[in-house]
């Protein structure tokens, strides 16, 4: 038997039951019947497999209601006792179906189906599901009912419960039988390393996508970030906060999202819609919230149902805007969290941030966090003001950088206001980086380090080359420069041509070979070099010191053709205990 967790058409479900009584509410349903026939692009499956054993984690006793209800699902159940100060581990038969073990937990992890838990033992460790004869190292499905629980992360994978009331318990214990089978669900996500700016030759630099994940999905790589397809649940909040669009949601992608959006508005307008608003909204809670209120919502309320809205992000909310909309709300729902919550929070305020800078209203962009559906109507903007420039018809992209150049270049270009910058937060994804020329050598350790090339070499001549519309502000420059001359400078630069300029942040006159006369290095690196080289042993004699300023070719030459092709250094006086 196969199972669907997760529907895999990006607008599946019953649609909404909207009103039509104005000509708001016939342009809406006329626009809205355009996602019918969508097409996107398809997403891959993960696959989860569950025989239904169940590990049930306490520490201290369920109550015999519990352990009868359990007895009467007919799964194979495990109680796990944690002992913290136990230093060996017991097992016994309980009634039917179930084990009673008793140890120290020092590894869990896994996810619906894999769940795979260690306890400590004088003699090694212990694989519990081999203890107890399950024939393979994990679990399917975990019920954590003790005070300590094994998962601490805001949304804990698929498979595992956590309940907190009697009546939760009582839900779960009904639900468990259901997971036995084969579940499918969507792949999120899709990511390309190459453009990620997390690391790169040890260089630790954003993490952004690793601050904010839920569900702990993503870990660090050795060049980038590596996601878990079992853990990831679609929240999405990652794709929304990624600097680079290293990380792109794939449920439905953005480039297919936007273009519905797109001929949503569009069609709206032709149909002689008047200030269209669109609501984002999940398809659980957000759908029922909706549903409760559905006849009093404002007839040029437009919902759009995603996977869930921390995946619509700036260079969603701005396209949109770009394309006729007047708001952009996205509805949160008791199912988000506060962490997810705060990141959705910030990337409004810096969007906010550089519309005001143009001249633009600040408030066209919000989070509605209502209580309940109840409390819906009473959380919408007052009113909804008029269209902020006009429509635009760009086609988005996947690249993220990209749709966002689009949209806020054509923001600029009807903007009320002009100016070539705004300072924005630290932290935030644009900016420039500031070089002390004082201190820079020209040693290219910050190039070597850049993962979006805003900082590069000048191709053979002692010059160091910035692009800012590359910068992601991830801070591996300032932290890769052995002189401590980079400072960044987070802002937006709104004059286009200048983004894309490549500039000249320091050069130099180049040293040339004092043999062939090739330029291979600075004059201020070389006087480093000789300041910090002139107590070294290696270095005590004239014709060491005149090797400092050759290039690699002559250097080499000049050491065969004055020791006879042996190792000059051999013939040096070392002191005691030195080291080549």
């Amino acid at each position: 038997m196969t199972t669907t967790l997760i529907e895999s058409n990006g607008y599946a479900g019953e649609p909404l039951a909207l009103v039509a009584n104005t000509t708001d509410g016939t342009a809406r349903r006329d626009a809205l019947s355009l996602l019918r026939d969508s097409e996107h692009t398809p997403t891959s499956v993960v696959s989860y497999r569950s025989q239904g054993s169940v590990l049930v984690h306490c520490s201290g006793g369920p109550d015999s209601t519990v352990i009868d209800r359990l007895t009467e699902t007919g799964l194979r159940c495990t109680v796990l006792f944690s002992r913290a100060n136990l230093k060996g581990v017991s097992i016994e038969k309980w009634q039917g179906n179930i084990d009673q073990v008793e140890g120290k937990v020092t590894e869990f992890g896994g996810h619906l189906g894999e769940f795979r838990i260690v306890l400590e033992h004088p003699e090694g460790p212990v694989n519990v599901a081999r203890l107890v004869g399950l024939g393979k190292d994990s679990f399917d499905l975990v019920l954590d009912l003790s005070d300590n629980k094994l998962m601490q992360q805001d949304v804990p994978p698929i498979g595992y419960y956590a309940p907190e009331s009697e009546q939760d318990v009582s839900e779960v214990i009904s639900e468990l039988p259901s997971m036995i089978g084969e579940f499918d669900k969507p792949k999120f996500f899709d990511l390309n390393p190459n453009i990620c700016a997390h690391t790169s030759r040890g260089v630790v630099g954003c993490t952004r996508c690793l601050d904010v994940c839920p569900t702990q999905a993503i870990t660090p790589d050795e060049s980038s970030v590596k996601v878990d397809p079992y853990l990831c649940q679609g929240i999405g909040v990652c794709t929304t906060v990624c600097p680079t669009g290293a990380i792109t949601y794939s449920f439905p992608r953005v480039s297919d999202l936007l273009d519905d959006l797109r001929r949503v508005l569009h069609r709206y307008h032709d149909e002689k819609g008047r200030q269209p608003v669109l609501l984002f909204h999940d398809e659980e809670n957000g759908k029922i919230w909706l549903r409760s209120v559905i006849d009093s919502l404002p007839e040029n309320l437009i919902p759009i149902e995603v996977e869930n809205i921390a995946s619509v992000g700036m260079d969603i909310w701005l396209s949109c805007l770009a394309y006729g909309a007047h708001h952009v709300l996205l509805l949160a729902t008791d199912q988000l969290t506060l962490g997810v919550s705060s990141a959705i929070d910030r990337e409004i305020e810096l969007t906010q941030t550089i519309l005001g800078a143009m001249g633009y209203p600040r408030d066209r962009i919000t989070l509605l966090k209502p209580a309940g559906g109840h409390q819906l109507l009473d959380c919408l903007p007052g009113a909804f003001g008029e269209q902020i420039v006009p429509s635009a018809g760009f086609a988005a992209f996947n690249e993220k950088r990209t749709t966002l150049r689009l949209a806020l270049d054509h923001f600029y270009e009807h903007a009320p206001k002009t100016r070539k910058t705004v300072a924005l937060r630290a932290g935030s994804p644009f900016g420039r980086i500031k070089v002390d020329k004082q201190a820079c050598t020209l040693c290219m350790s910050c190039a070597a380090v850049c993962p979006t090339a805003a900082i590069t070499d000048g191709a053979g001549l002692p010059r160091l080359m910035f692009i800012e519309n590359n910068c992601v502000q991830c801070g591996m420059c300032e932290t890769a420069c052995p002189e401590d001359a980079i400072e960044l400078e987070a802002r937006f630069n709104f004059d286009a041509d200048d983004r894309d300029n490549v500039r000249i942040m320091y050069e130099e006159e180049p040293f040339n070979c004092t043999k062939c006369g090739k330029p291979f290095s600075t004059k201020s690196m070389m006087s480093k070099m000789r300041e910090k080289l002139k107590g070294h042993w290696m270095y005590q004699d004239a014709a060491q010191r005149r090797r400092l300023e050759m290039c690699e070719n002559c250097r080499i030459e000049d050491m065969y053709l004055t020791s006879g092709g042996m190792d000059p250094y051999e013939k040096a006086d070392k002191p005691t205990g030195s080291k080549v």
